[in-house]
């Protein structure tokens, strides 16, 4: 008589006791606010005492734990894990945004900043209908080639703006490009005059059949931007659309703690 088939187990997970227990005593530090002793941390963590004060010494040299006083308390390392857990539901809460926005105004968005010293591309809200514009060349080294990168570098001050353009020299990138670093510079003092709040355009710069426009946002020191693309058969709708995304900036600050380590 036939017997059924007997489905293959699924192997078990391979599991590290030591990074369990370390994990345990993080936990049990954690809760309180104050610090606790070694002993109370292990006691906690169900484990012996010996073995918590291997993990404690560990976790300390590598700045997940701090010894104050002869307790414990969470370390910077630790700390920046929670910062960053911070950091992705402010990204969250942009890329929602911005995907709001592309449902309404119909046309591809995106919201960058400059941080430390590059452009950083943080979201870019799209669809089947209405790609992004593809990044065939890098976009933190192309600032001066495209609409983010024009309004980003505009925001700099005279130091930050050599510095950015010495490592990432001027070269065009299409017929359309700006065509070397005193032109470049030339046009960021236009765009960077006090006051100006007109959307930055960009036509073909960076790529061909493609148009931008990028309006800042005011994120204390902090340069940042919005843009959006259209291609070229449509660019009537461009500046009707910037438009409507910079009234649409007040919510992105009020709606979201932006700040610069997003």
């Amino acid at each position: 008589m036939a017997t059924a088939a007997t489905a293959p187990r699924t192997p078990a997970p391979t599991l590290i006791g030591s990074v369990r227990r370390a994990l345990r005593l993080l936990e049990a530090a954690a809760s309180h606010l104050g610090g606790a002793p070694a002993k109370q941390l292990a006691r906690e963590a169900g484990l012996p005492l010996p073995t918590a004060y291997h993990l404690l010494r560990t976790l300390t040299h590598e700045g997940y734990l701090r010894r104050e006083s002869g307790v414990f308390v969470l370390g910077d390392a630790a700390q920046r894990l929670v910062r960053g857990e911070g950091v992705q539901n402010r990204r969250g809460k942009i890329a929602d945004a911005i995907g709001s926005w592309r449902d309404t105004i119909g046309v591809p968005v995106y919201f960058a900043v400059y941080h430390e010293g590059e452009i950083d591309l943080v979201s870019v809200a799209d669809s089947p209908e209405r790609p992004a514009v593809d990044e065939w060349a890098d976009f933190r080294e192309t600032g001066h080639a495209h609409a983010i990168g024009l309004c980003l570098l505009s925001q700099l001050d005279g130091a930050s703006r050599d510095d950015h353009l010495d490592r990432h020299p001027v070269s065009p990138l299409t017929p359309h490009s700006v065509r070397d670093r005193i032109a470049l510079l030339e046009r960021l003092e236009r765009l960077g005059s006090p006051g100006r709040t007109e959307p930055v355009v960009e036509r073909q710069e960076y790529a061909l059949g493609t148009v931008c426009a990028a309006v800042p946002v005011a994120l204390g020191t902090t340069a940042a931007a919005l843009a959006i693309s259209v291609p070229c058969h449509r660019e009537d709708e461009l500046l009707p659309a910037a438009e409507r995304l910079r009234r649409e900036i007040g919510f992105l600050l009020t709606s979201v703690d932006l700040s610069i380590s997003i």
